[in-house]
């Protein structure tokens, strides 16, 4: 009895008609199917991760070409009999029934474990583990630094992101183009900094950071150690006049930079955005601007970038800060990780960081070797080796050229030039008359104590002039010295 010609499954074209090529088929539909999910996703989630273009882009054509590969080859192996018969299914028969639901099993499978996959996937390239370390050689800096940084628990992803579907198709092309950078070893050593497609902070930062709101004054210490025999203490007592930008009072202190009534303007003449001989301020109510130029700018403003300013220009590092020797090991001496009391401590240690290293490894010996020179006799030298080195790996990476000097810190004015960019006397209004106030850092901080010991109980409201180990010290060009090793 011939078979029922309604039970007969229509079939495809003839040399698509084998097992094969229907293999091929589901798993290149899975991949387009796994595509659109992951696009979608990344449509409706707020936060994406750019690297996970890599799925889009990278991973699902992959199995999308291996699905054409496999109908391909089933098409090759009909067309030279390589398959010992053509694909025919009839339902009246019972083999043929098993391997129809066999079949659709394994293709429901394959969707469900495509969808879930696909989706566990995603949630992983949004992790920080993803972004810092999968990426390792190029990114293993940012990702040591980040792991020490005050944004630690905050995801990458919120930062560097953010929501929206715009941004999201930025992150995507910028992905593709570190891929490429990563696959083709041409990215850069350092990683430039800064990023010149970031977000806007106010996009970003102000998601969680209110700089309008008013702070006021805040008391801060910060513990300096002298090189020389004894280490000697020195430590500086700050009123820190953070004010507000003026969301409940007036604008003052360092946020009336980030004030809402009036924007700040500049020109950088460099890429790192050191030197600003150019800034215009605008009353935003009024409309009216004030234009302030170094004596030394002659150029035509318009033949460069003005850029508004925000957080970033002065919280240059939020998160990947790396950490100048001479900071880190006063750090390290206040938090007891390496001992006061030997002798010349802070001038070996910052010495041994500060030397010339091709690779980690080759840092590590040396530091080693150099302090082993320096303390042959000193019971506790292991662990003072210990510390230096762990200092080095936190804050040094020699194959990707990258340490304290590659990435300026822009908060105050001691190893950049930070506040005195601008605050620095020479950069004269319009009608020259005025100019951006350099008064000794008082409309920004105050030096209630200074030095160590008694000293640091002994203060003074309105403020002491700073005392320079030795003597008093009025030019605050601090950079033309410190430079985040040794002082010249």
């Amino acid at each position: 009895m011939p078979p029922d010609e309604n039970l007969l499954i229509p079939r495809p074209p003839k040399l698509l008609y084998n097992w094969i090529s229907l293999v091929g088929a589901v798993f290149a539909a899975g991949s387009i199917f796994a595509f659109l999910l992951l696009f979608a996703v990344g449509l409706f989630v707020p936060e994406i991760n750019p690297y996970m273009g890599i799925l889009l882009y990278v991973v699902s054509p992959v199995f999308f070409f291996a699905g054409v590969f496999l109908v391909m080859a089933g098409v090759w192996a009909q067309r030279h009999k390589k398959v010992s018969e053509q694909l025919q299914i009839d339902l009246s028969r019972t083999r043929d029934r098993k391997l129809l639901v066999g079949f659709a099993l394994f293709t429901l499978i394959f969707f469900l474990v495509t969808t879930f996959g696909s989706y566990q996937t995603f949630h992983y390239t949004e992790s920080i583990e993803f972004c810092g370390a999968a990426c390792h050689v190029p990114m293993h800096p940012e990702y040591t630094a980040y792991l020490r940084s005050p944004h630690a628990r905050v995801a990458c992803v919120e930062c560097h992101v953010g929501a929206g579907a715009e941004w999201y198709v930025r992150s995507k092309i910028n992905g593709l183009h570190q891929l490429f950078g990563v696959a083709t070893d041409s990215f850069q050593r350092p990683i430039a900094t800064p990023i010149n497609n970031m977000r806007p902070a106010r996009d970003i930062c102000e998601r969680c950071h209110w700089p309008e709101k008013s702070i006021g004054d805040l008391d801060r210490t910060y513990y300096h150690y002298l090189p020389d025999d004894t280490n000697t203490p020195f430590a500086v007592r700050l009123l820190l006049k953070v004010g507000g930008g003026g969301a409940d009072g007036p604008a003052s202190g360092i946020h009336w930079h980030a004030s809402r009534n009036e924007k700040v303007e500049y020109i950088a003449t460099d890429a790192q955005r050191q030197v600003i001989p150019w800034v215009r301020v605008t009353d935003i109510a009024s409309g009216k601007t004030r234009v302030y130029q170094d004596k030394s700018f002659h150029d035509d403003p318009a033949k460069y970038t003005i850029r508004t300013m925000d957080c970033i220009d002065c919280h240059s590092q939020p998160s990947h800060r790396f950490i100048a020797p001479n900071e880190a090991v006063d750090e390290a001496i206040t938090a007891g990780r390496l001992d006061h009391s030997v002798p010349k401590l802070k001038f070996n240690v910052v010495t041994a960081l500060t030397a010339s290293y091709q690779t980690n490894d080759e840092a590590l010996q040396k530091i080693a070797a150099s302090l082993h020179a320096d303390y042959p006799n000193l019971p506790g030298v292991d662990g003072l080796i210990a510390g230096a080195q762990q200092i080095y790996q936190d804050n040094f990476f020699p194959e990707m050229k990258t340490d304290w000097r590659t990435h300026p810190d822009n908060i105050g004015h001691k190893t950049f030039p930070g506040c005195f960019r601008c605050h620095d006397g020479n950069h004269v209004a319009e009608d020259g008359k005025k100019t951006i106030p350099a008064d000794n850092c008082n409309s920004c901080h105050i030096i209630l104590a200074q030095g160590s010991g008694d000293q640091l109980t002994q203060l003074k409201a309105d403020g002491y002039d700073f005392h320079h180990i030795d003597s008093t010290y009025l030019d605050f060009s601090c950079t033309g010295c410190h430079t985040g090793g040794l002082s010249k």
